[in-house]
């Protein structure tokens, strides 16, 4: 184990509701080792896992040695094993029935001045009842929190409605809503490189910038997440949280400072600044696309309307694209152009920022942009395409990239998205979680658009699996003259 400690963390007892579940198995749990691991958290920290199957805590030690010591194998140690397991607690709860949180009060209340938290990773609609049973049963203090994974309603009045329960017995100070890719590495560097460099901040507005592409692709289908997917599509799944998160962080002001208040003051504004899609806008601006039958990675893909749980006349869209626009004095007339999508061909996170072509060149050069190009995922990179004169006596330039490896640049293992939220959330710290401004402007944007689309009878555009994408996708962004990524030379 690490010899040394970063920060030292107050006794806490962290209540993983939904404790038998694929996130707890396949990332908290996991994530709370990794930190266990490196001696990062006190001693006296609990981990109390509950769900409704009935077994002892010894057997869902057990469980756990199958299901969740696959996934820490790179840093599995027979000794930190053991003692992680120590922390563990079970607790078999049907949340409905409000005389069972008794075992909770009798864990619990041993030692009520600890920090607490309630960390729900179950289905949105059992929320609120788990925050009133704790209410009841006397469970929430000062030093509790809580934890709610997306989505966050399924439009504006139902994640309105949600946060209203939770308001009823916890204060924005105690809610923490989890959207898990602001807790990845190089989303947190898009902050550093923008208010850490003297070399962006200037450049970094409408008058250097021609367009900015975020795309989140995905090779997988919709597995077994058809029965909730078909219910949700991914305009709700993808887009309301995960990409216009990464677009308030691209294009907000900078803050007065990193606290975090200040820090989601100005990524409210840019969510109430973004320019409203509706009516027929819509039809012009967005793309809704379903993936039919192909091949992803050389294996056969059946469409998306031929999977278990989902209708098979679907108009659920596996793939959306849009053009977005933010009526401010920075990004006046920039289009940020979001694309999402299932059983594409290939997996990443990754945000492309083209800059202005230079006035007027007195060289023989490609007509391409200067191009910032941050990848999240699978490999997490900065690139930052630049041109510079090719071998030869000819005075011709070529485009060359400045790159960034996080794996080369710094030797330290880097945390999983879960570690440092789990962290974050022990600690009080509220930097990379959503106020409820964020989300009821983030709903009041989206809701127009699914609206218009129901309005309109908008169907899904058939695309085949192992592609990129409808046709639709890449003229949307031709009407003005761009090109995604992997179309530009």
């Amino acid at each position: 184990m690490s010899p040394t400690k970063e920060f030292s963390l107050a006794p806490f007892d962290l209540v993983l509701f939904g404790g038998t579940g694929d996130l707890a198995m396949r990332k908290l749990l996991p994530a709370m080792y990794f930190r266990h691991y490196e001696e990062q958290l006190p001693d006296d920290g609990r981990i109390i896992c509950v769900a409704r199957s009935a077994m002892s805590t010894e057997e869902f030690k057990q469980e756990m040695e199958r299901t969740v010591r696959q996934h820490v194998e790179s840093m599995y140690d027979e000794t930190a094993w053991a003692s992680f397991c120590d922390r563990i607690l079970y607790l078999s709860i049907d949340i409905t029935d409000q005389a069972q949180y008794q075992q909770l009060v009798e864990v619990l209340g041993e030692v009520p001045d600890r920090v607490r938290v309630f960390y729900l990773s179950t289905a949105p609609g059992l929320f609120s009842r788990i925050c009133d049973g704790v209410a009841k049963a006397g469970l929430v203090t000062e030093n509790s929190r809580v934890a709610l994974e997306k989505p966050l309603g399924r439009d504006l009045a139902s994640a309105v409605a949600i946060n209203d329960e939770l308001a009823e017995v916890f204060t924005e100070a105690q809610i923490y809503r989890i959207d898990h890719y602001l807790g990845k590495e190089t989303v947190q560097n898009l902050m550093a490189l923008r208010f850490g460099n003297y070399l962006f901040e200037p450049i970094w507005r409408r008058e250097h910038i021609s367009d900015i592409q975020i795309t989140i692709a995905e090779q997988l289908g919709v597995e077994s997440r058809a029965g909730y997917y078909d219910h949700t599509g991914a305009m709700r799944d993808m887009v309301q949280n995960h990409l216009l998160q990464l677009l308030v962080i691209l294009a907000m002001e900078p803050p007065v400072s990193i606290h975090p208040d200040a820090v989601r003051d100005e990524k409210i504004k840019i969510l109430r600044s973004l320019k409203p899609l509706s009516g027929r806008d819509v039809l012009d601006s967005t793309v809704r696309g379903q993936y039919s039958d192909g091949t992803v990675n050389g294996k056969p893909v059946i469409a998306y309307r031929d999977s278990d749980g989902v209708a098979p006349n679907s108009f659920t869209e596996t793939f959306v694209a849009l053009k977005a626009e933010i009526d401010s004095w920075r990004w006046q007339g920039v289009p940020f152009f979001l694309r999402t999508g299932k059983s594409l061909q290939d997996r990443r996170t990754e945000i492309v920022i083209n800059f202005r072509s230079v006035p007027h060149s007195i060289f023989d050069m490609p007509r391409v942009p200067n191009r910032l190009i941050i990848r999240l995922q699978p490999e997490e990179i900065i690139k930052f395409q630049i041109f510079a004169k090719g071998r030869g006596d000819e005075m011709r330039l070529q485009s060359v990239d400045l790159d960034l490896d996080f794996n080369q640049a710094f030797k330290k293992r880097q945390m999983i998205a879960y570690e440092r939220l789990l962290l974050d959330i022990i600690r009080g710290n509220q930097t990379l979680f959503n106020h409820r401004d964020e989300v009821t402007a983030a709903w009041g944007w989206i809701d127009p658009i699914i609206q218009s689309w129901e309005q309109y009878q908008v169907e899904p555009i058939p695309y085949a699996a192992g592609t990129w994408g409808p046709p639709a996708s890449s003229a949307l962004i031709a009407k003005h003259n761009c090109g995604w990524l992997e179309e530009c030379p």
